[in-house]
């Protein structure tokens, strides 16, 4: 007999009416849809057409309301709502949905007294502080769609965003605060990005820190107060009720690293948003309501927290952690371990990034020993891990970690998704149900094993298949291009902002408009489990951050002796991978050291310091190219992949279409050189970080 999630996930591809409308009558609609799901043909002005579906077609939602108000309406307004800890300014608090509902009804009624209505883009640019999470609220209570952009994005990123999305307001605070350092100055970022930025927003509405003043408000330039338009607003008892839009209405945009360098704006939709992260956050998360926590720690800029910080676990009346702080260093390894003992957790997601830091800095185990043997792990029933691949290592020391400290029913458990999905692809699900039967024993129905290395099996309404060059469905076992038929489960786009041709040639046109391009590579076993290997594209993942190399080696060539880069992730021990950099120079060759400092300014700068290189080769006739001029950089990954396990002379893959075959040769001895100078690739990181 089939496991129960493998049940689940064939009823909601073989009758996705049933299946999906069962999960759409767990919400509150303010207008019935008219149909679950309704497919049709899209034309493109290009010529293209492609296969197109929507959810819930002529409903109408308030996913505020569904997150809020009909919590408190049914009697759970004491229930805690959001428990929020910051080791890096000392301060707790916690607010009940009562209290949540107040403060995001009188901070909605400001934004429309700022002149925020239903459709418009407000731009959110903040720290992990509860008032980011009222401030998002506030604009989806308006029928508005909000853009969140990580807080440490630098001007140059936060200025191609402000021009793509056109936000009529900016949200942001006076700093934000990055571990143990010293605060980080919003408006510095701001100001240049508004001044790069041909869009000038007519409002920044600005939540003033204790940590770091921003003054003077300046009122004709648009600036407001947070707290003293809030005081005001409470004084005068205004408030604003929910604005219903469209299920197929945007609720936000979500940028996303883009190839070419400029960021894609995935749109996602208010309907199949709430319904499928209503189900996620219950039956592969195991979060079911009031008594139930969740400790999402991911910043608010990524989707990570966009689903499971905030939307889920409010959507199903639970409480989330709101954690402003990092893994190590605030104050030291055992900070996970710490909150979900105090705020007994039932269900972490993180990164395995940050389980390898807290590897590092607790090589012993003594902290997570030491609150473990005070029964402090007993609530933990799960550890999610996204954002990268899993090495199985990582998933059987925690798993190992966690029985013997006092989680002994915990799972470890990765998963796999993207930003365009919005909810994970393939998991292994806690519960053994998605219907009215969800709360069903555990115990009789245990989820599925956990094969260390894979990211668990297919999601309900995710048709995930391996397949070829070509479009072609490969073996079971065999590596292949990663791809997802159509339609794509409610919580994954179905464009892009104000760019359906984007869409089309990103996702869809490599097979024909009959799959959609995940982007990455790897194959599903015979057991239907997934295993995502690598990136099939040219997406480095560093510390669960997504950079495009297009974007880095844009940064690069705009240093004057640079005509030419290179950008490829190398392997990294903690941050899983670090952009390293081939670069061509006109005129007499700089010294490596002062030519590494000089670029790594301009990375910093333009992208952001976690885009921060892991080392550079200088030199010319090095990058290989296909005839057509792609540069193939997976040749280049290869070498120095091989080069960190001193393999310098082992064979690389080098496709019958390369230009000059002779220039990977000129690579290899160049990456030899490079070592050896070096001592190793891990002795110029650190040398690297002392620049």
């Amino acid at each position: 007999m089939h496991h129960p999630q493998d049940q689940v996930h064939h009823h909601s591809l073989n009758d996705p009416e049933s299946f999906w409308g069962e999960q759409a009558s767990h919400l509150h609609w303010h207008k019935e849809p008219s149909a679950v799901l309704a497919r049709s043909t899209k034309e493109l002005l290009s010529g293209d057409s492609h296969d197109h579906w929507s959810w819930f077609p002529a409903g109408e939602i308030s996913t505020c309301y569904n997150c809020i108000d009909r919590h408190v309406l049914a009697g759970r307004g004491d229930a805690p709502a959001i428990f929020y800890d910051s080791p890096t300014t000392n301060t707790k608090q916690r607010l009940t949905y009562r209290e949540l509902l107040t403060e995001v009804e009188i901070f909605a009624a400001v934004l429309r007294q700022e002149g925020v209505k239903k459709g418009d883009v407000v731009l959110v640019y903040m720290p992990m502080i509860p008032a980011t999470l009222i401030g998002i609220l506030a604009i989806n209570r308006l029928g508005a769609i909000h853009a969140v952009v990580f807080g440490g994005f630098a001007a140059v990123a936060l200025a191609q965003r402000i021009e793509a999305s056109r936000p009529v307001a900016i949200l942001t605070a006076s700093c934000g605060i990055d571990g143990s350092k010293p605060p980080i100055g919003y408006r510095a970022f701001i100001e240049e990005a508004t001044s790069l930025s041909s869009w000038k927003p007519p409002r920044t509405i600005i939540y003033q820190r204790e940590q770091l003043s921003w003054h003077p408000v300046r009122k004709t330039d648009g600036e407001r107060g947070w707290q003293n338009l809030v005081k005001s607003a409470r004084a005068r008892g205004i408030r604003a009720e929910c604005v219903p839009v469209k299920s197929t209405d945007g609720i936000y945009i979500i940028y996303t690293s883009g190839t070419t360098g400029l960021p894609k704006g995935v749109l996602r939709e208010a309907g199949g948003h709430a319904v499928g992260l209503h189900l996620s956050i219950s039956y592969l998360f195991g979060i079911h309501g009031p008594g139930d926590v969740m400790g999402c720690f991911s910043d608010i800029g990524w989707v990570v927290s966009h689903s499971y910080t905030l939307y889920g676990p409010l959507l199903t009346g639970a409480a989330t952690v709101l954690y402003e702080g990092k893994p190590v260093g605030t104050p030291d390894a055992s900070a996970f371990w710490r909150l979900v003992d105090e705020y007994k957790i039932n269900t972490m997601f993180t990164a395995p990034t940050a389980l390898r830091a807290i590897r590092k800095d607790d090589p012993d185990n003594h902290l997570i020993a030491e609150v473990g043997e005070r029964g402090g792990l007993r609530s933990l029933k799960a550890l999610f891990l996204a954002g990268e691949r899993s090495e199985p290592a990582i998933i059987t020391m925690y798993q190992d970690l966690l029985k013997r400290y006092g989680a002994k029913d915990a799972h470890v458990i990765d998963n796999w998704w993207s930003s365009e999905s919005g909810s994970p692809i393939s998991g292994i699900a806690l519960v053994p149900h998605a219907g009215k039967d969800r709360q069903t024993d555990v115990k009789d129905h245990p989820p599925l094993a956990i094969k260390p290395g894979s990211a668990g099996k297919a999601m309900p309404g995710f048709d995930v298949r391996a397949v070829d060059d070509d479009g072609n469905e490969v073996p079971r076992g065999k590596m292949g291009n990663i791809v997802l038929a159509l339609p794509l489960a409610p919580t994954a786009f179905r464009t892009l902002w104000e760019d359906e041709e984007r869409f089309y040639k990103g996702y869809l046109k490599r097979f024909g408009g009959k799959w959609v391009d995940t982007g990455d590579a790897g194959l599903i076993d015979e057991s239907g489990y997934i295993h995502i290997m690598a990136r099939s594209d040219d997406i480095i993942n560093v510390a669960a951050h997504r950079l495009s190399t297009g974007t880095l080696e844009q940064a690069i060539t705009s240093h004057p002796l640079v005509t030419e880069a290179c950008v490829v992730g190398i392997p990294d021990s903690l941050k899983g991978q670090l952009p390293f950099a081939f670069v061509s120079t006109s005129g007499d060759a700089v010294p490596d050291a002062q030519l590494l400092a000089e670029i790594q300014k301009l990375v910093r700068s333009q992208v952001g310091a976690i885009a921060t290189l892991g080392g550079l080769i200088q030199g010319r006739g090095m990058i290989p190219k296909t005839r057509s001029g792609k540069t193939l950089r997976r040749v280049l990954r290869e070498l120095l992949e091989n080069a960190v396990h001193g393999e310098f002379d082992k064979p690389v893959n080098v496709p019958s279409t390369v230009e000059d075959a002779g220039v990977v040769d000129v690579a290899r001895e160049k990456v030899r050189e490079y070592f050896r100078e070096k001592g190793g690739l891990h002795a110029a990181i650190e040398a690297k970080a002392k620049l």
